[in-house]
């Protein structure tokens, strides 16, 4: 199939694609890499009137590092994270996740911003800020906010952008020398969206953990009961298991079924394993 008609606009800067984006009785669409939406669109799922292409603006296609935090640019994309284009704040878990993400030339021209706006209830990086505690720079007419990406993803493809404002950066706390991180992805073949999916960071010099499954219907979960059990280091098998069962079972609202949650048990223990094997 092919999509329905619609126009295409290429701003020269933020606020020129701000004013695009208000125009009246128009469905206008930000669009960078396009690898999601674009498929949407010959597909019909999503008709836009009006095409705003962010993908050269100034700024939103690199990455600057501070003190103790990394700013991405909304389009940098997958490509440039996992060639380390740029400062890790991750200590590899970033690059390692781009490089899973679909295939080579999906991730030359896909983005990290577009990917979190996007909130496909199985892609990667809405799940892997959530764990590093990142937080997600929205601008509009009435200026600029910032959300935690914990919070970012409200539903199935459906995020905390109101209409006419713009994701244009995903701020990113360093982690420590001394954190490390789990990731499982658990999929049918290689580049494929996940069937379950979980990132698990722990920073004892920042007192700071979490785990995160991602791949469930909707926002990213966050595994309160297995975060504390990451916090505190190596945990015993059983304990491990026990945190991770009470946590899917307070998400009896996502209906899993049996397979699903075994997927999900399975991963999130492999991640806490992971992320705390070098604890003392």
């Amino acid at each position: 199939m092919k999509p329905a008609a619609f126009d295409y606009a290429r701003p020269r800067s933020l606020s020129e694609a701000l004013e695009l984006l208000a125009r009246p009785n128009v469905d206008a669409r930000v669009i960078a890499g396009g690898q999601s939406l674009v498929a949407m669109m010959n597909l019909r799922v999503a008709s836009p009137g009006l095409l705003v292409d962010i993908a050269r603006l100034p700024d939103l296609g690199s990455a600057t590092e501070e003190d103790s935090t990394v700013f991405y640019g909304a389009c940098v994309t997958h490509a440039m994270i996992e060639d380390r284009i740029g400062p890790d704040p991750s200590n590899g878990l970033m690059p390692k996740v781009a490089e899973t993400l679909a295939y080579r030339a999906v991730r030359n021209r896909g983005t990290i911003g577009g990917s979190l706006a996007l909130a496909d209830p199985a892609a990667e990086w809405p799940c892997v800020l959530a764990a590093l505690d990142a937080t997600a720079i929205i601008e509009g007419w009435n200026g600029k906010k910032a959300v935690a990406c914990r919070d970012f993803v409200t539903g199935i493809y459906e995020t905390r952008l109101a209409a006419g404002e713009i994701l244009t950066a995903i701020w990113v706390p360093k982690l420590s020398p001394e954190a490390r991180w789990g990731y499982v992805k658990l999929a049918r073949k290689s580049g494929e969206f996940a069937l379950s999916l979980v990132v698990a960071v722990r920073d004892p010099a920042r007192g700071y953990a979490r785990v995160v499954l991602g791949a469930t219907d909707g926002p990213p979960l966050i595994l309160e009961a297995t975060s504390r059990l990451c916090g505190r280091g190596r945990a015993e098998p059983a304990a491990a298991r026990e945190a991770v069962a009470a946590d899917l079972a307070r998400a009896a609202d996502r209906q899993f079924d049996a397979f699903r949650h075994s997927l999900h048990a399975t991963a999130a223990l492999r991640a806490l394993t992971q992320a705390t094997e070098a604890a003392a």
